[in-house]
């Protein structure tokens, strides 16, 4: 659905997008993260037909963007970061107004209208002028006026910026149903939304992709590591001290949990079989095991390796 190849873009002697290449598929919702001036706003800007790029191809729907900018245009739905306004319109003005630069008049505008205030929410204020609602819902309206043509991709640049806990929540639950029926890119610096929302995760580091896969398989191709929870009831001393002796353990800590057993978060590499080896150990000593499994590895931990490793890169050049 969505193709970028070889894309290049600079401003002046400043390179923001170096040779970028993915693509997307139809249904596929794509979590697209950096660090601020990374380059991810500039590509999906280029992709949205907003700014001309200095090499490479961008198609939508099979529709080349530079060629056939209108043609694309149709089949995108745009929330840039900062979300475009009119504050003094009503709610459903508003959206009549973008139906109708959009291209959709008459009776299907007026369904348009009714689903999106649907699928966003918006019931409770649509009488209501934009300029007197919540961060929250001017979110949702810029959502519905990305919808209102009912486009089959959806690019999405920090939907969730400057939203409460709750908020990003709502949005994030929308996004994710809305994602199941069309294409999705979206930006975000709340890398728990990427791994809670995305089928995979594009990470720009100084212009260049360094990453591209599930959240999952990200951590696990990415991290040298693994951590291994293991819950024993025993005297803590005498673990911590045979802990510290058995040689496959890198590190430890005690996790605080309400439970009977003590919890340690026990370190190692990521190929060995560590669960086999502790239940062995937490056995030999006649100790009782209460819970043993691998935990998840942040995304955090391996966005930061990933984007550190590539700044380190460009410092040594």
């Amino acid at each position: 659905m969505i193709e970028v190849k070889n894309l290049t873009k600079s401003y002046g002697a400043t390179i923001a997008v170096n040779n970028v290449s993915f693509s997307a598929q139809a249904g596929e919702i794509v979590g697209f993260i950096g660090p601020n001036g990374a380059g991810k706003s500039t590509t999906m800007r280029v992709i949205t037909c907003y700014l001309p790029a200095d090499d490479g191809t961008v198609t939508v729907d099979g529709y080349d963007v530079f060629e056939e900018s209108i043609e694309a245009r149709k089949r995108i739905g745009y929330l840039p970061e900062s979300n475009p306004l009119y504050t003094d319109m009503g709610v459903v003005d508003y959206l009549k107004f973008v139906a109708q630069v959009r291209g959709v008049s008459g009776h299907t505008r007026n369904e348009r209208i009714k689903d999106v205030i649907d699928i966003c929410s918006l019931e409770p204020m649509m009488h209501k002028n934009i300029g007197e609602l919540s961060k929250g819902y001017r979110q949702r309206v810029g959502l519905a006026q990305a919808l209102i043509h009912d486009p089959p991709v959806l690019i999405l640049d920090e939907p969730t910026a400057g939203l409460d806990p709750y908020q990003i929540i709502e949005i994030r639950n929308l996004i994710k149903e809305i994602g199941k029926q069309k294409t999705i890119i979206f930006s975000t610096h709340i890398l728990s939304q990427v791994a809670a929302t995305c089928d995979r995760t594009l990470i720009i580091s100084n212009g260049k992709i360094v990453a591209n896969d599930s959240p999952q398989e990200l951590a696990l191709s990415t991290m040298d590591q693994q951590i291994t929870q293991v819950g024993i009831i025993g005297p803590h001393e005498e673990i911590q001290t045979k802990l510290e002796d058995l040689d496959f353990v890198l590190g430890f800590k005690q996790v605080d949990l309400e439970s009977e057993s003590t919890c340690y978060h026990v370190t190692s590499h990521k190929d060995h079989q560590t669960a086999p080896e502790l239940a062995k150990f937490v056995s030999q000593n006649n100790w009782e095991l209460t819970e043993l499994y691998k935990t998840a590895i942040d995304l955090e931990d391996v966005f930061l390796k990933l984007t550190r490793s590539e700044s380190q890169t460009q410092g040594e050049r």
